[in-house]
C-alpha cells in the first residue's frame, strides 16, 4: 500500500513506458481519480451539484464553499468535459451536469458576475458540455454569458473589452477566452476583433510574448508575461485560421508567438516555473491550447506540420516531467507547481489563498495544495493524451 506521508515514484510505476495514447489516458484517469477524492465535494447539500474544495488539506471555510474561486471551477468543468471526451461514461457525463448545476448554484445571482475573464472561461466549458456531452441545461448560461462578451467590446477607447466591469484595464485574460468563447458561439467577426486587437496592443515587439494588458484610455501598459496569456491567443489564432478565410495571417501569428514560447518560456521543452493560487492555472492553461495548436492548425506545408510538433512536443514534455515529479498519496498522484521539480506534499492549511486588493487568489504556502495547481496537473494529461492520440 502506498504510504500515507506521499513517496517519490518508483521505477515500478512505469516510467520507462513508452507514452502511447494508452499510457497517458491511464494518467489522465489518475489525475481526475485525485481530484475527485480530495476535491469533489457536493454543494450544501444539494442532490446533483458538486465543486471543488479549492485546498487540499482544506479549512472548514473551503470545505463550506465560502470560498470557490468562480474561474477555477470553470476549468474543473472544462477537464471534465476532456475526460467524458475522452472515455464517455454515465458517471463523468453526470459529473459534469452536477458541476455545472453547483457553479450556477453558488454563484448566487446567476451564471454571470463581474469579472469578464471568469465568465470568457465559463462560457468555453459550457459551450463544449453542451456540444460535445449534450447538456441541453447548458443553453441558458450560454445565452447570459455571451451576451455580457459580446457587449463588453468598448470602441470608443479603441476596442477590447475589460478585465471586470466598469474597470480601465483591458487584458488578455479576458480578451483572449472572450474571443475563443464569442467564436465557437458563431460571433467570428468580434473573435477576429478581439484578435487583431491584442496583436496589435499587447504583443511585445522584442520578445514576440503576449503582455498582461493595458489601461485605456491612457495607455498605460502593464508589462508581466504570463504563460496562459500566449495560451488564450494561441488558441484563438488557430481556430480563427480554421474558420475564417484569412488563415495565412492568423497562421503566421501562431508560427510566430510559439516560436516566442518555445525561446522564453520553456526549458528543454518544458513549460517553465509556475504558482499556486490563480497561477496554479497558467501552465495548465497553455498547455490545453498548446494541445489546440497541435490538432487544428490548418495547412499542409511542412512549416505548419513542423509547428503543431512543436506544440505537441511541449505538451509531451511538460506531461512527461511532471508525471515524474509528481508525489503519490494513497496511490493518487499529487502534481508540483512547477512541472520540472519534485512535487512537495502540502501538510496542512498555512497560507491558505487569499483574495488580493486586485482581485486575484494568493498561492498557498505549500501551492501543492491548491486545486489550481492539481487541476492544471490533470489538464497537461488530458493535452498530452489527445496529441498522442492524434500521433503527434
Amino acid at each position: 500500500m502506498t504510504s500515507r506521508s506521499g513517496r517519490r515514484p518508483q521505477p515500478s510505476d512505469r516510467a520507462g513506458s513508452v507514452p502511447t495514447p494508452a499510457l497517458w489516458s491511464e494518467r489522465a484517469d489518475m489525475a481526475e481519480s485525485a481530484i475527485i477524492s480530495r476535491h469533489l465535494r457536493t454543494l450544501w447539500g444539494f442532490p446533483g451539484t458538486e465543486l471543488g474544495v479549492v485546498g487540499w488539506p482544506a479549512t472548514n471555510r473551503e470545505r463550506a464553499f465560502a470560498g470557490w474561486h468562480y474561474w477555477w471551477q470553470a476549468h474543473l468543468l472544462d477537464v471534465a468535459v476532456d475526460a467524458a471526451n475522452r472515455v464517455p461514461t454515465p458517471a463523468r457525463r453526470r459529473r459534469i451536469g452536477a458541476i455545472a448545476r453547483g457553479i450556477r448554484l453558488r454563484n448566487l445571482t446567476g451564471w454571470t458576475n463581474r469579472y469578464y475573464d471568469d465568465m470568457a472561461w465559463l462560457a468555453i466549458a459550457l459551450e463544449r458540455a453542451e456540444r460535445t456531452q449534450e447538456l441541453t441545461s447548458a443553453r441558458s448560461g450560454l445565452v447570459a454569458l455571451e451576451q455580457k462578451l459580446y457587449s463588453a467590446w468598448e470602441p470608443e477607447v479603441g476596442g477590447g473589452i475589460p478585465w471586470r466591469i466598469k474597470s480601465d484595464f483591458f487584458n488578455a485574460p479576458a480578451n483572449g477566452p472572450a474571443g475563443i468563447a464569442l467564436l465557437r458561439l458563431g460571433r467570428v467577426e468580434r473573435a477576429r476583433e478581439m484578435a487583431d486587437w491584442l496583436d496589435a496592443t499587447l504583443r511585445d515587439p522584442e520578445s514576440g510574448l503576449i503582455l498582461d494588458g493595458i489601461h485605456l484610455p491612457s495607455g498605460e501598459i502593464e508589462r508581466p508575461v504570463f504563460s496562459y496569456c500566449q495560451g488564450v491567443v494561441l488558441g484563438l489564432e488557430a481556430e480563427l485560421a480554421v474558420h475564417t478565410d484569412d488563415d495565412e495571417r492568423h497562421v503566421d501569428r501562431v508560427r510566430a508567438l510559439l516560436a516566442a514560447v518555445e525561446e522564453h518560456m520553456t526549458t528543454r521543452g518544458v513549460i517553465n516555473g509556475g504558482g499556486g493560487g490563480d497561477g496554479g492555472l497558467f501552465n495548465g492553461v497553455l498547455a490545453r491550447y498548446l494541445a489546440v495548436v497541435a490538432l487544428m492548425l490548418p495547412g499542409e506545408d511542412k512549416q505548419v506540420e513542423t509547428d503543431r510538433r512543436t506544440a505537441a512536443a511541449i505538451v509531451k514534455a511538460s506531461a512527461t516531467a511532471a508525471w515524474a515529479n509528481r508525489l503519490e498519496f494513497e496511490g493518487e498522484p499529487l502534481f508540483g507547481f512547477d512541472w520540472s521539480k519534485p512535487a512537495r506534499l502540502p501538510g496542512g492549511t498555512t497560507g491558505a489563498g487569499k483574495f488580493t486588493a486586485g482581485g486575484s487568489v494568493t498561492a498557498s504556502a505549500v501551492p501543492e495544495r491548491d486545486l489550481s495547481v492539481q487541476l492544471s496537473g490533470w489538464m497537461l494529461m488530458e493535452a498530452a493524451y489527445q496529441v498522442t492520440a492524434a500521433g503527434l
